[in-house]
């Protein structure tokens, strides 16, 4: 409704009429509004960095952990892994397997176990090899479920206390497919742990991915990356005014 707000007082003030005219000034309000959230975040540099990673389960947390991680090496930056998904059945052996095919070592405890105390061993893991990024990949809990959010808020606390000379950054992994629900999941785990941007996964199915419009908008966090495949490569930086195209295109689907 904001956004309809929005193109109506440009539209009026304007006095645009022909229908493509309006369609170009909405996606004009959709990049300012990704723009705004965007313009304070620099993914890149040259800074060792502890990511901490969050999601809900399905989301492809995992996956975009080994594709952010694959990207930096290939950048030829020395990279290592953090398993403190330890509740999840099978979580600490799919992100050893994606460790094994990407030639990354991963930090790991048993089945669980504390992920607290992963997450403290692969920092200081890290600091030891002079390691240039970490990613710490968390529970993929549902946001209601309060026990694992307190463990997620421990998780937070070691890094906050043991990153020293890294800097953090918290990464919410986000299903394009997840509708409204998306404002809910976000806002919870921003209580929970620190969250600097999204990564957006799944636009190579149906989904828009609309919700990210809503984040930007109202808690200004910015998306970082789009996951639109499977494949290691399948992973973009986001661009707002592409985004906005594919949102809004030219010209209105045929019925």
């Amino acid at each position: 409704m904001d956004l309809v707000d929005r193109v109506r007082a440009r539209v009026d003030d304007e006095g645009i009429s022909e229908p493509a005219a309006v369609r170009g000034t909405l996606r004009e309000e959709i990049t300012a509004t990704l723009n705004s959230a965007n313009a304070s975040t620099d993914v890149d540099g040259d800074a060792k960095v502890i990511y901490l990673v969050t999601g809900v389960n399905g989301a492809g947390k995992t996956t975009s952990i080994a594709k952010l991680a694959h990207a930096a090496k290939s950048e030829g930056k020395s990279v290592l892994l953090a398993a403190a998904d330890t509740f999840r059945a099978g979580a600490i052996e799919q992100i050893q397997i994606w460790g094994g095919r990407l030639d990354i070592d991963v930090i790991a405890h048993q089945a669980g176990g504390d992920p607290g105390a992963v997450a403290y061993d692969a920092i200081k893991a890290a600091k030891s090899r002079n390691v240039d990024v970490l990613f710490i990949d968390t529970a993929g809990r549902l946001q209601t479920s309060h026990n694992l959010m307190a463990e997620l808020e421990k998780v937070g606390r070691v890094v906050e206390r043991e990153a020293g000379d890294y800097e953090q950054r918290g990464i919410l992994v986000l299903d394009a497919t997840t509708g409204q629900n998306g404002l809910v999941q976000t806002k919870s785990f921003g209580a929970a742990v620190r969250c600097d941007g999204v990564v957006l996964t799944k636009l190579d199915s149906t989904a828009k991915g609309g919700i990210v419009l809503a984040i930007a908008g109202d808690l200004k966090l910015p998306v970082w990356y789009i996951g639109t495949g499977e494949t290691l490569e399948d992973i973009s930086t986001f661009d707002p005014e592409a985004f906005a195209r594919t949102l809004v295109p030219d010209a209105a689907p045929e019925a």
